[in-house]
């Protein structure tokens, strides 16, 4: 018998200003529903993110209320949301950042 396939219940956020961090999109996206991690990648030669995220909710409720939002916009910047196709893989450096 083959193993059940974990749901993945995220979404991939693009055209994120550099003035946020990765609580910041935490906050925000909470009001979606519950999320289980915010993984907001950093640039280690510049120290800034890289502008992009992955917003991991624990239901697929909280991923269709993000989803369903058009547009999402903070600090005046409009962002791209869209779903995850696959899985995150994880941090693949240190400076990575993912708030649980």
């Amino acid at each position: 018998m083959a193993a059940p396939s974990k749901k993945v219940f995220e979404v991939f956020v693009s055209k994120i200003p550099w003035t946020l961090a990765g609580k910041e999109m935490k906050e925000y996206f909470v009001q979606f529903g519950p999320v289980k991690k915010c993984l907001l990648p950093f640039d280690k030669d510049t120290g800034f993110h890289k502008g992009f995220c992955w917003v991991g909710f624990t239901t697929e409720e909280g991923l269709n209320n993000a989803l369903q939002k058009d547009p999402h916009t903070l600090e005046g910047a409009k962002l791209q949301v869209q779903k995850n196709r696959r899985q995150f893989e994880g941090p693949r450096s240190s400076k990575d950042a993912e708030y649980d």
